[in-house]
């Protein structure tokens, strides 16, 4: 059989890169470009939609050059996406209204209290699976049409079209002729009933959004669109797409409920695959649509970190402790421990289990023998101890449902090549964290879903059996000791959300 290549087109946060896949699942070749990081004012970030498609083209080409293929060598393309980012553009122009607001974006947050306060709380949580937050895109499309002079006219017009970065990209891609997402990205608006599969009217109606800007919605494997033959030298088909953390549970093979995976980037995302269950939490987590393979819904539990690998990103740009991030590790392994310091990096406020948008940022147990070593450490150790905190709520949950504890977690993302990370969330989790061979699994995911709606592949199971381990890290900490780091950290919580 000859060679298939897939191509995954992942945009992600702070950077948009291209990754060929062949059949097996390995990558042929990477293309990378970084991303502007925009800060109108403290809470708020954007990123310009036109260098999001032109970063996104740029590597689409440059990675077809590194892995010396022709487009005609392309079977399909699969996006992934970071998801909440909200664009706003002119359907006849093609051209944004507005900077996008990325997931990271606070501005929000008064109309969320709004919300709150007319008793919408347990609606949305119930339709949607999400909590009230101005983490999710309905907020902040919202904002737009409220803040942007004219928007709200043309937008009742018709005028406008609303997306996540997917629907963006897959705009561009076909010259403007196709306005579509898939359910995993749907799932994250606020606006999308993950019950049905639809967009949900009465929280249109509630949030003030006009239907005709939503864009079409389709299972996560399925034939999205055609591109434009002149953009990569040959028309392709997309054929997956699902929002990047989604992506990550479906490229790590965690097909069946109870499997779970935590994600490392510039924030972290855990992930339990529920199945078709619509399984509601009591510890503070949210209810999302897993990636689907055809129209029954399939629903994952998760856990957001707002601040995980960004954490290194602020030690290097903002405390100028490190020039670059390769040197966290050795600076962290430089020290036996983190001497007592305890980083809570509420940058942004802290997503679950905790959801408070007022905590701020805090370094406590400071002493005159602390140094930026023991900084370095503390902050690499927070990673593990918000994602810690999300699966022991996960496991609590699952328990309460009549499930198991999660059993092992699978783990992904630039900062799970960090060993020290890894054998730090072993030991205070007490469970095995298993990293596989590709990392990558975000972009691989959305390959695996291209594939198998163009006949690469036959089902899930055929999928499993390309997953392979490449480590897998056993907790060597005693559980005592690691209950009392966890209580450590929930003490630091505490003073980081203390008003």
């Amino acid at each position: 059989m000859t060679t298939t290549y897939l191509l995954a087109l992942d945009q992600g946060t702070s950077s948009s890169r291209s990754i060929v896949f062949d059949r097996e699942g390995h990558i042929v070749a990477i293309a990378q470009k970084e991303l502007t990081q925009i800060y109108p004012q403290p809470g708020w970030v954007e990123h310009d939609p036109m260098e999001i498609w032109r970063s996104q083209l740029a590597t689409a080409r440059e990675v077809l050059a590194k892995a010396k293929l022709k487009p005609t060598d392309i079977h399909a393309i699969g996006i992934t996406n970071q998801r909440e980012t909200t664009v706003l553009w002119n359907r006849k122009t093609g051209q944004p209204v507005h900077h996008a607001i990325v997931w990271q974006d606070r501005r929000a947050e008064p109309l969320c209290a709004q919300l709150r306060d007319e008793g919408m709380t347990d609606t949305i949580r119930e339709k949607t699976g999400l909590v009230i937050d101005a983490y999710f895109s309905g907020t902040k499309l919202r904002w737009l049409l409220d803040n942007v002079p004219g928007a709200r006219a043309e937008a009742e017009r018709g005028e406008l079209a609303f997306g996540t970065v997917d629907s963006w990209l897959m705009w561009q891609l076909t010259g403007g002729k196709v306005h579509v997402t898939d359910v995993s990205n749907a799932s994250r608006t606020m606006l999308f009933n993950v019950h049905t599969n639809e967009w949900d009217a009465d929280l249109l109606a509630a949030l003030k959004i006009p239907a005709a800007l939503l864009p079409k919605v389709q299972p996560s494997s399925s034939h999205f669109v055609d591109t434009d033959a002149a953009l990569l030298g040959h028309s392709l088909p997309v054929g997956g797409v699902a929002g990047d953390q989604q992506s990550a549970l479906f490229g790590q093979a965690c097909f069946e409920a109870g499997m779970a995976k935590n994600t490392y980037g510039t924030g972290c995302f855990l992930l339990m695959h529920t199945g078709a269950a619509f399984q509601p939490s009591h510890n503070g987590l949210l209810v999302t649509s897993a990636a689907q393979v055809d129209a029954t819904p399939q629903y994952a539990m998760e856990g957001s970190v707002f601040v995980g690998g960004a954490v290194v990103q602020w030690l290097r740009d903002g405390l100028k402790a490190i020039k670059g991030s390769a040197e966290v590790q050795s600076l962290a392994e430089s020290v036996p421990d983190a001497g007592g310091v305890m980083m809570v990096p509420a940058f942004t406020g802290l997503g679950a289990p905790y959801w408070d948008a007022d905590a701020r940022g805090t370094i406590t147990g400071l002493t005159r023998g602390t140094t930026v070593a023991h900084i370095a450490r503390a902050a690499l150790e927070s990673i593990a101890y918000q994602s810690a905190a999300l699966l022991q709520a996960m496991s609590r949950d699952a328990v309460a449902a009549g499930g198991k504890p999660v059993a092992e977690l699978r783990v992904d993302g630039g900062a799970s090549v960090n060993d020290l990370l890894m054998q730090f969330q072993a030991d205070l989790l007490g469970i095995p964290v298993v990293r596989p061979e590709v990392i990558e699994t975000t972009a691989l995911g959305a390959a695996y879903l291209a594939g198998l709606s163009t006949g690469v592949y036959t089902d899930a199971r055929q999928l499993s059996k390309l997953w392979k381990v490449e480590r897998r890290f056993l907790p060597t900490m005693g559980r005592a000791q690691a209950e009392e780091s966890m209580a450590r950290w929930e003490r630091a919580v505490r003073q980081a959300t203390a008003t």
